[in-house]
C-alpha cells in the first residue's frame, strides 16, 4: 500500500511538471506557440520526463533490491548459533521472522526480535526511497524548466525517450517469452533423463504414481501421454463444433443482418457470456447438462458416464461463443463498404454478398479468431475437472470420462513441490508438448491469414 501511495503521488507530481513545462514553453514566447521548436505539450512532456523518470527508476531499483539487502541485514543480527546454520535452514528462519513481522506470533525471542528489526529496517528502507525519488522528481522538474528556450528541441528528445520505452518493452515481452521456454525446457530434460521420450510421446497409459521403495505396488509410474492429448483434442473438438457455427453465425447475423437496435443489445448481452467465472460454468455443466445429456443417453440406451467429454465440450462452446463471435463481428464489420456495394451493384444478392465476398475478405480475422478460441480451448482446466473428471483414458468416445493436459498438470503440482521425481517433472514435459502443438497452430494460423491477405489486400 505504502509503495502505490508513493507511486501515485510520483504519477502526480509528473502531471504537474508537464503543466508547469507546458505553461514555461508559453510563456517564454508570449503565449505564442509559433515561436517554439516544438508544440507546447512536448516541452510539458519533456519536464514530465525529467520529473518521473529518475524517480521511478530510485523505486523500482528498490523493489527489486529490498527483498534481498533486508534480509542480509536481518541475518547478520540473528543470534551466532543462527548464523552457522545452513542455507536451507536460514531461508526457513528468514520466512518465520517476516510471518512474524506481519503479525503472527512466535515463541522465539530471538525472532521476535529479528521481527522488530525487520520492520525498523523495511520502514527506515522506505522512507529514504520515498525522500530520495520526491527530491529527485523536484529536483528534475525544477531542472528541465529552466532549460526550456524557443530553439529547444523537445519533440524529438520526447520521441527518443518513448522510442526507447518501446523497445525495452518489446525486449521484455520477447526475454519473458524466452526465459518460459528455456524454464520449461530444462526441467522437461530433467523428466526425459529419467523417462524414456518414446515412452512419453508414444505410450498408451498415463499413471504417474511413482512409490518410496521398489517393492510397493506401482513402484514403476506410466507415462504415455497419449490419453491426455486425445482427452484434450477430443474436448476441444466437441466444443469447437458448438462455438465456432453458433459464434460465427450470430457475428454474420449481427453485422449484416440485424437492425441497429436489436445489435445495441443482442451484442453486449452475447459478451456477458464472456464475463462469467469458468467455474460457474463448471456448476452449470455438472448440475445441469451432465444430468440432461445422461437422461437422453439413458432414454436412447446409450450408457453415459456421470462426467463426459461430452457435457465438458459443449459447455466449453458455450464459453467461447463471445469470443468467436465479438471477433468475427469486428472483423466483418472493418470489410470495406466498396465491397458490399460492388457486389450488390453486380447483381448478387445479400447472402451471396455475405458468402463470396465479405466472408472470404474477412477471412484471416476470422481464422485468427477461431485460433484463439482453440488455445482457450486446449487452456481449459476448471470446467474440464467439473464435467469430465481426472480418469486418462485412452478413448474417442464422447460419452466417457478424460482429462486433458492441463488438468493432469495441475493435479501434477499440487501438493508435492520437490522438482526431482517424475511424477513432478512430468508437468513440465506436458507444459513444453502443449506448447509446441499451440505453436504449431499459430504457424498453421499464421500461413492462411498471409495467403487471403495477399488476396484481398
Amino acid at each position: 500500500m505504502q509503495t502505490f501511495t508513493l507511486a501515485a503521488m510520483l504519477l502526480l507530481l509528473s502531471s504537474l511538471a508537464f503543466r508547469l513545462g507546458r505553461g514555461r514553453a508559453l510563456a517564454v514566447v508570449g503565449g505564442e506557440p509559433r515561436g517554439l521548436h516544438s508544440l507546447p505539450g512536448y516541452y510539458g512532456w519533456w519536464v514530465a520526463l525529467w520529473c518521473g523518470l529518475p524517480a521511478f527508476a530510485v523505486l523500482l531499483s528498490w523493489l527489486v533490491l529490498e527483498p534481498s539487502v533486508v534480509r542480509a541485514l536481518v541475518v547478520s543480527g540473528l543470534p551466532a548459533e543462527m548464523q552457522a546454520l545452513g542455507p536451507d535452514r536460514i531461508d526457513v528462519l528468514v520466512n518465520e521472522v517476516r510471518n512474524a513481522a506481519l503479525g503472527h506470533a512466535t515463541t522465539n525471542p530471538a525472532l521476535a526480535a529479528a521481527a522488530e528489526h525487520y520492520l525498523r529496517l523495511s520502514r527506515i528502507g522506505f522512507a529514504s526511497v520515498a525522500v530520495i525519488s520526491v527530491a529527485l522528481a523536484l529536483a528534475g522538474t525544477a531542472l528541465a524548466r529552466a532549460r526550456i528556450e524557443p530553439a529547444l528541441r523537445a519533440r524529438p528528445r520526447v520521441e527518443r525517450v518513448v522510442k526507447v520505452f518501446l523497445v525495452a518493452s518489446s525486449t521484455v515481452a520477447v526475454f519473458t517469452t524466452i526465459g518460459i521456454v528455456l524454464s520449461l525446457l530444462f526441467e522437461a530434460l530433467r523428466f526425459f533423463n529419467m523417462v524414456s521420450i518414446t515412452d512419453f510421446l508414444f505410450g498408451l497409459s498415463w499413471s504417474p504414481q511413482m512409490s518410496i521403495r521398489s517393492d510397493q505396488t506401482g513402484s514403476s509410474g506410466a507415462f504415455g501421454m497419449v490419453p491426455l492429448f486425445t482427452g484434450t483434442m477430443l474436448i476441444s473438438l466437441i466444443s469447437m463444433v458448438v462455438a465456432l457455427p453458433l459464434g460465427l453465425f450470430s457475428a454474420v447475423y449481427m453485422a449484416e443482418y440485424a437492425a441497429p437496435r436489436f445489435r445495441a443489445v443482442a451484442k453486449p448481452a452475447l459478451e456477458i457470456l464472456a464475463g462469467i467465472p469458468t467455474v460457474v460454468y463448471g456448476f452449470f455443466a455438472v448440475i445441469t447438462v451432465a444430468p440432461l445429456i445422461r437422461g437422453a443417453g439413458e432414454a436412447l440406451g446409450l450408457t453415459v458416464a456421470a462426467e463426459s467429454a461430452l457435457a465438458a465440450g459443449f459447455v466449453l462452446g458455450i464459453t467461447l461463443i463471445p469470443l468467436i463471435s465479438s471477433l468475427s463481428d469486428d472483423v466483418i464489420t472493418a470489410v470495406p463498404q466498396s465491397l458490399r456495394e460492388g457486389a450488390l451493384g453486380l447483381g448478387a444478392t445479400r447472402s451471396e454478398t455475405v458468402r463470396l465476398v465479405i466472408l472470404p475478405a474477412a477471412l484471416p480475422g476470422i481464422v485468427g479468431g477461431v485460433l484463439l478460441a482453440v488455445s482457450r480451448a486446449i487452456g481449459e482446466t476448471m470446467i474440464v475437472v467439473m464435467a469430465a473428471g481426472l480418469s486418462a483414458k485412452l478413448t474417442f468416445n464422447p460419452l466417457e470420462a478424460v482429462t486433458t493436459v492441463t488438468v493432469q498438470i495441475v493435479t501434477l503440482l499440487v501438493g508435492d513441490t520437490e522438482f526431482d521425481s517424475p511424477k513432478t517433472l512430468a508437468a513440465f514435459a506436458l507444459g513444453l508438448m502443449l506448447f509446441a502443438i499451440t505453436l504449431g497452430l499459430n504457424v498453421v494460423a499464421l500461413h492462411i491469414v498471409q495467403k487471403y491477405r495477399e488476396k484481398y489486400d
